[in-house]
């Protein structure tokens, strides 16, 4: 249900099982994690997630699951975590496009990801209240940092589901368009990311993860930038930037 095509620099990778939601088994988490190795084997500039169909991705795919036999630690430990942060490491700037449900692993998914547009009526939240279940895939920590304690509560404690507009308003993700608009504004991101300075781009995605992460203070992330900039001024694309300003055309990035 994995779907994997390059071209022009750029990764796409599909959940493809628009009959279930795009729910993901334990199979599908494995084929997601090699798309990934694949598409960060073959030197892309950026990568666009999708999922086929009218929804994201539903979550885990708990049809055929046992909840007396369940090995969810295993689950969650030995496949989603690694998945997730195998997406947070990727070097290049990554994209989602998420419209519909986007819930349980389908959250942590869009966590993960550098930029996430969503459509204006894609349904987030935590569902787990009907189930008994906790929300995962590291949704309590960004919940919290984005909406704060209450809310974060309110969410799980009624099961309610944000709208996409509501998401964006609340500051969980980049931007809202109509579902019609999401996919093109997604791949035009990417296209233009992948013809840009990645190594600043780079640079700027491990700044902000530390920072997302606790890890630096402001003027620790000053110095960070500065060794940051240092070491971008050796670049290709730097001088490129430089020279092309001065000579006032486009500049020519080539990931160098």
């Amino acid at each position: 249900m994995i779907d994997l095509a390059i071209a022009d620099g750029v990764a796409r990778v599909t959940l493809n099982a628009p009959d279930k939601l795009n729910a993901l088994d334990e199979d599908a988490l494995r084929d997601l994690d090699a798309a990934y190795a694949d598409a960060e084997a073959a030197g892309v500039r950026a990568l666009v997630l999708r999922g086929e169909g009218r929804s994201f991705c539903a979550g885990r795919d708990i049809a055929g699951v046992d909840p007396a036999t369940d090995d969810v630690k295993g689950v969650l430990e030995g496949l989603v975590t690694p998945l997730l942060q195998r997406i947070s490491a990727f070097p290049a700037p990554t994209f989602a496009a998420a419209q519909g449900a986007s819930l349980g692993i389908g959250l942590g998914l869009l966590m993960a990801t550098d930029v996430v547009y969503v459509a204006d009526s894609a349904k987030i939240g935590s569902p787990f209240a009907a189930l008994g279940a906790l929300l995962d895939s590291g949704g309590h920590a960004l919940f919290v940092s984005r909406l704060g304690a209450h809310k974060t509560l309110d969410l799980i404690y009624t099961g309610r589901l944000m709208s996409g507009t509501e998401a964006v308003e609340s500051g969980l993700f980049s931007r809202v368009l109509p579902v019609a608009e999401l996919q093109d504004a997604v791949d035009a991101a990417a296209a233009s990311a992948a013809s840009g300075a990645t190594a600043a781009f780079l640079a700027s995605k491990a700044i902000v993860r530390e920072l997302r992460d606790g890890q630096l203070a402001l003027w620790d992330s000053v110095a960070a930038e500065n060794a940051a900039q240092a070491a971008l001024r050796d670049t290709a694309d730097y001088r490129e930037g430089f020279l092309a300003f001065q000579q006032k055309r486009p500049p020519r990035f080539t990931g160098r």
